[in-house]
Protein backbone atom coordinates (compact mmCIF):
# COMPACT_ATOMS: atom_id res chain seq x y z
CA UNK A 1 0.00 0.00 0.00
CA UNK A 2 0.62 3.25 -0.58
CA UNK A 3 -0.62 6.57 1.66
CA UNK A 4 0.06 10.19 -0.19
CA UNK A 5 -1.50 12.77 2.28
CA UNK A 6 -1.64 16.51 0.52
CA UNK A 7 -1.60 19.07 3.70
CA UNK A 8 -4.42 22.30 3.75
CA UNK A 9 -7.04 23.65 5.07
CA UNK A 10 -10.89 22.29 4.51
CA UNK A 11 -12.93 24.84 2.78
CA UNK A 12 -14.36 26.88 -0.11
CA UNK A 13 -12.54 29.84 1.69
CA UNK A 14 -8.85 28.15 1.82
CA UNK A 15 -9.44 26.45 -1.76
CA UNK A 16 -6.72 28.17 -3.34
CA UNK A 17 -4.33 30.07 -1.01
CA UNK A 18 -0.65 28.71 -0.74
CA UNK A 19 -1.51 26.28 2.47
CA UNK A 20 -3.15 24.07 0.21
CA UNK A 21 -0.99 23.42 -2.54
CA UNK A 22 -0.60 19.81 -1.05
CA UNK A 23 -4.06 19.36 -1.78
CA UNK A 24 -4.27 20.59 -5.04
CA UNK A 25 -1.77 17.89 -5.36
CA UNK A 26 -4.04 15.39 -4.83
CA UNK A 27 -6.97 16.94 -6.08
CA UNK A 28 -5.17 16.70 -9.47
CA UNK A 29 -3.78 13.31 -9.06
CA UNK A 30 -7.40 11.98 -8.47
CA UNK A 31 -8.63 13.72 -11.59
CA UNK A 32 -5.98 11.85 -13.30
CA UNK A 33 -6.79 8.53 -11.68
CA UNK A 34 -10.55 9.73 -12.00
CA UNK A 35 -11.41 9.08 -8.71
CA UNK A 36 -13.54 10.54 -5.88
CA UNK A 37 -12.69 12.26 -2.56
CA UNK A 38 -15.55 9.46 -1.33
CA UNK A 39 -14.31 8.23 1.84
CA UNK A 40 -14.13 10.39 4.97
CA UNK A 41 -12.74 8.57 7.76
CA UNK A 42 -10.44 9.15 10.99
CA UNK A 43 -10.81 13.61 10.16
CA UNK A 44 -10.01 12.73 7.01
CA UNK A 45 -10.99 12.89 2.80
CA UNK A 46 -9.53 10.39 1.22
CA UNK A 47 -9.45 8.47 -2.42
CA UNK A 48 -7.95 4.97 -3.51
CA UNK A 49 -7.03 3.08 -6.22
CA UNK A 50 -5.02 0.68 -7.25
CA UNK A 51 -1.62 0.71 -9.58
CA UNK A 52 -0.10 -2.85 -9.99
CA UNK A 53 -1.99 -4.57 -7.84
CA UNK A 54 -1.37 -1.99 -4.74
CA UNK A 55 -3.73 -0.04 -3.40
CA UNK A 56 -2.98 4.16 -3.01
CA UNK A 57 -4.79 6.50 -0.95
CA UNK A 58 -4.45 9.98 -1.33
CA UNK A 59 -5.92 11.81 1.58
CA UNK A 60 -6.66 15.22 2.41
CA UNK A 61 -6.90 16.07 6.50
CA UNK A 62 -10.16 17.90 7.41
CA UNK A 63 -8.46 19.05 10.72
CA UNK A 64 -7.07 22.18 9.67
CA UNK A 65 -3.19 22.29 8.95
CA UNK A 66 -2.06 22.94 12.23
CA UNK A 67 -3.53 19.26 13.64
CA UNK A 68 -2.93 17.26 10.72
CA UNK A 69 -1.56 14.56 12.34
CA UNK A 70 -4.97 13.80 14.41
CA UNK A 71 -6.03 12.81 10.89
CA UNK A 72 -3.38 10.75 9.49
CA UNK A 73 -1.92 9.06 12.28
CA UNK A 74 -5.41 7.31 13.03
CA UNK A 75 -5.92 6.18 9.42
CA UNK A 76 -2.21 4.94 9.19
CA UNK A 77 -3.05 2.41 11.99
CA UNK A 78 -6.22 1.48 10.41
CA UNK A 79 -5.15 0.64 7.10
CA UNK A 80 -1.59 -0.56 8.59
CA UNK A 81 0.68 1.80 6.31
CA UNK A 82 4.18 1.55 7.31
CA UNK A 83 6.29 4.77 7.76
CA UNK A 84 8.14 3.94 4.23
CA UNK A 85 4.46 3.68 2.12
CA UNK A 86 3.74 7.53 3.37
CA UNK A 87 4.42 10.24 1.57
CA UNK A 88 3.59 14.17 2.48
CA UNK A 89 2.79 16.54 -0.12
CA UNK A 90 2.98 20.53 1.19
CA UNK A 91 3.74 24.17 0.72
CA UNK A 92 7.24 25.89 1.35
CA UNK A 93 8.07 29.25 1.89
CA UNK A 94 11.97 28.14 1.41
CA UNK A 95 11.48 27.38 -1.63
CA UNK A 96 11.13 29.70 -5.01
CA UNK A 97 7.68 29.57 -6.92
CA UNK A 98 8.51 26.56 -9.04
CA UNK A 99 10.90 24.91 -6.44
CA UNK A 100 10.42 21.43 -5.83
CA UNK A 101 12.79 19.23 -3.07
CA UNK A 102 11.96 15.60 -1.91
CA UNK A 103 13.63 14.79 1.29
CA UNK A 104 13.24 11.03 3.20
CA UNK A 105 13.06 13.36 6.46
CA UNK A 106 14.12 16.04 8.92
CA UNK A 107 12.87 18.84 10.49
CA UNK A 108 9.60 20.93 10.64
CA UNK A 109 11.27 23.71 9.38
CA UNK A 110 8.68 26.07 11.17
CA UNK A 111 5.93 24.32 9.19
CA UNK A 112 2.90 23.81 11.77
CA UNK A 113 1.44 20.79 9.53
CA UNK A 114 4.91 18.71 9.64
CA UNK A 115 5.05 19.69 13.54
CA UNK A 116 2.07 18.02 14.06
CA UNK A 117 2.42 15.09 11.71
CA UNK A 118 6.42 14.35 13.84
CA UNK A 119 4.54 14.88 16.82
CA UNK A 120 1.61 12.17 15.92
CA UNK A 121 4.41 10.17 14.37
CA UNK A 122 6.84 10.48 16.97
CA UNK A 123 9.16 10.56 14.27
CA UNK A 124 10.35 12.78 12.07
CA UNK A 125 11.83 9.57 9.54
CA UNK A 126 8.74 9.81 6.41
CA UNK A 127 8.89 11.08 2.88
CA UNK A 128 8.28 14.59 1.74
CA UNK A 129 7.77 16.09 -1.04
CA UNK A 130 7.60 20.42 -1.01
CA UNK A 131 6.70 22.63 -3.61
CA UNK A 132 7.84 26.12 -3.17
CA UNK A 133 5.42 28.90 -2.89
CA UNK A 134 8.18 31.84 -1.81
CA UNK A 135 8.91 33.94 1.28
CA UNK A 136 6.46 37.32 2.19
CA UNK A 137 8.29 40.29 1.44
CA UNK A 138 6.06 42.83 3.27
CA UNK A 139 3.09 40.58 4.83
CA UNK A 140 2.98 38.35 8.16
CA UNK A 141 3.91 34.81 7.49
CA UNK A 142 0.08 33.96 8.00
CA UNK A 143 -1.54 36.30 6.29
CA UNK A 144 0.98 35.10 2.69
CA UNK A 145 0.41 31.47 3.52
CA UNK A 146 -3.17 32.02 3.37
CA UNK A 147 -3.74 33.99 0.19
CA UNK A 148 -4.13 32.60 -3.42
CA UNK A 149 -0.74 32.91 -5.77
CA UNK A 150 -0.11 36.16 -8.02
CA UNK A 151 -1.05 35.71 -11.73
CA UNK A 152 2.67 35.50 -12.80
CA UNK A 153 3.66 32.74 -9.59
CA UNK A 154 0.73 30.47 -10.49
CA UNK A 155 1.87 29.04 -13.47
CA UNK A 156 4.85 28.22 -12.06
CA UNK A 157 3.62 26.65 -8.95
CA UNK A 158 1.05 24.46 -11.18
CA UNK A 159 4.15 23.33 -13.06
CA UNK A 160 6.21 22.53 -9.64
CA UNK A 161 2.44 20.33 -9.06
CA UNK A 162 2.56 18.58 -12.15
CA UNK A 163 6.39 17.83 -11.26
CA UNK A 164 5.38 16.15 -7.90
CA UNK A 165 2.72 14.24 -9.34
CA UNK A 166 5.07 12.90 -11.93
CA UNK A 167 7.30 11.76 -9.10
CA UNK A 168 4.78 10.40 -7.02
CA UNK A 169 2.96 8.51 -9.93
CA UNK A 170 7.50 7.11 -10.47
CA UNK A 171 7.33 5.82 -6.92
CA UNK A 172 3.75 4.62 -6.31
CA UNK A 173 4.42 2.49 -9.74
CA UNK A 174 7.69 1.16 -7.63
CA UNK A 175 10.60 3.65 -8.23
CA UNK A 176 12.45 3.79 -4.83
CA UNK A 177 12.61 7.31 -2.82
CA UNK A 178 16.35 7.85 -3.42
CA UNK A 179 15.51 7.14 -7.05
CA UNK A 180 13.00 9.42 -7.41
CA UNK A 181 14.12 12.34 -5.05
CA UNK A 182 17.68 12.60 -7.34
CA UNK A 183 15.46 12.39 -10.59
CA UNK A 184 12.98 14.90 -9.28
CA UNK A 185 14.79 17.75 -6.67
CA UNK A 186 14.81 21.23 -8.52
CA UNK A 187 15.28 24.47 -7.31
CA UNK A 188 13.25 26.58 -9.52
Amino acid sequence: MKMIVGLGNPGQKYLHTKHNVGFMTVDRMAAQHQVTFSHNQFEANYATYFENGEKVFLVKPQTFMNDSGRAVKPLMTYYQIQMDELMIVYDDMDLVPGGLRLRQHGSAGGHNGIKSLISFLRTSDFNRVRIGTGHPQRQSVVDWVLTPFSATTRPLVDQSIDTAIAALEAWVQGAGFMQVMNQYNRKG
